[in-house]
């Protein structure tokens, strides 16, 4: 995805997981987040969004270019299930975000 306004990406994708599911809007190591419940999924990070995943759906996401595993602060204390996926990909956010929030227990 071209010229695309990460944040901007990140603020829609949100808004409709928002509008669509119980997710609320909060934050998570002072970055926007989606949680369900007390549980956050997915996040707003360094221009990319980030979620938590498992199976297939975490293979996927790790497998596109420039995703890597989530490390908050930056320390090396990598997040195993949460995957930050670069803006050039927001095309595949929502999917994402919905399986992320499946995996939590909020997507059914």
């Amino acid at each position: 995805m071209e010229d695309v306004n990460p944040r901007a990406a990140y603020d829609e994708v949100a808004g409709v997981l928002a509008a669509i599911t119980p997710a609320t809007l909060s934050k998570m190591f002072g970055m926007p987040s989606l949680k369900i419940g007390s549980k956050a999924f997915a996040g707003f990070t360094q221009d990319a969004m980030v979620f938590k995943l498992t199976g297939e759906a975490h293979a996927r996401a790790l497998a596109l270019p420039g995703a890597h595993l989530f490390d908050p602060g930056n320390m090396g204390r990598l997040m195993r299930e949460w995957v930050v996926v670069p803006a050039q990909h927001a095309a595949l956010w929502e999917d994402l975000g919905r399986s992320a929030l499946a995996y939590v227990g909020g997507g059914q």
